[in-house]
């Protein structure tokens, strides 16, 4: 699925069985990391200044205040007042305080491009991938998917092969990350892996009813990237918004908004 990517509303609302996702670049203009990083808490600045590169300490910043934003947006407060707590795994999701009941979200990014998904009420997962050469695809395949999925993966083209081993991935990965697991429960999530087939759950090892549960949608959210959505409910529609600084120039700066590139 190609999604056509809207203006961002000025009134955000989010109903239960709405999906909202946000793509964003992180290649951002010092003067506006600067700004989103006044937003940011000090414990979020300590883990920023941990990273060895530069431009990963940039990403970060850009990416954790943009998240701010657009949660400062929905919830009507100040981007600096939202609070996290973290999953056992490190997982973030909003404290209580901030309506972290209702409001549900989930972060992804890879080369230079980030997405959030943002529901209600229900648990959400998605993942990015940027699409690469993967000669090793197969023995990767061999060693984390399941018997199925390796012979699907090895019986596509060459110019498929990475595609499939990418559709899976990120399938496999947005679950996972939507039930707080870490990569070690691969195996246990079997998806559909055939490009040519659309996105599917097909089966979970851990939990054989979750196949009825959630849902699972495959996107280009620009093209030479891969991205899975995963959603625990069966019945819901996507929105996707595009953040830029244009965009959102009517939320203001620092404080209560600042767009991207």
């Amino acid at each position: 699925m190609t999604p056509v990517w809207l203006l961002p509303p000025t009134d955000l609302q989010l109903f239960n069985h709405d999906v909202h996702l946000w793509r964003a670049q992180l290649e951002l203009s010092e003067l506006l990391i600067q700004k989103l990083a006044t937003t940011l808490s000090e414990d979020e600045h300590q883990r920023a200044e941990r990273f060895y590169f530069e431009r990963d300490r940039k990403h970060f910043l850009a990416g954790r205040g943009l998240l701010r934003q657009i949660l400062g947006r929905y919830l009507g407060m100040n981007p600096c007042q939202v609070e996290f707590c973290y999953g056992k795994r490190g997982k973030p999701a909003l404290k209580e305080t901030c309506g972290g009941k209702r409001l549900r979200f989930n972060v992804s990014h890879s080369h230079g491009l980030i997405l959030y998904a943002i529901t209600q009420d229900q648990r959400i997962g998605v993942d990015l991938e940027y699409l690469r050469p993967m000669p090793d695809a197969e023995q990767l395949a061999q060693r984390f998917f399941s018997p199925q999925e390796y012979a699907v993966i090895c019986s596509v083209s060459e110019e498929q092969k990475h595609k499939a081993f990418f559709q899976g991935w990120t399938s496999k990965e947005a679950y996972l990350k939507a039930i707080g697991e870490g990569l070690a429960g691969l195996e246990q999530v079997e998806v559909s892996v055939n490009p040519a087939e659309p996105t599917a759950l097909l089966s979970i090892n851990k939990d054989p009813q979750a196949v009825y549960r959630w849902s699972i949608a495959g996107l280009t959210p620009v093209p030479g990237y891969f991205a899975s959505l995963v959603v625990e409910r069966k019945d819901w529609q996507l929105s996707c918004f595009d953040y830029t600084e244009k965009s959102v120039s009517g939320w203001g700066v620092g404080g209560s908004g600042v767009g991207g590139n």
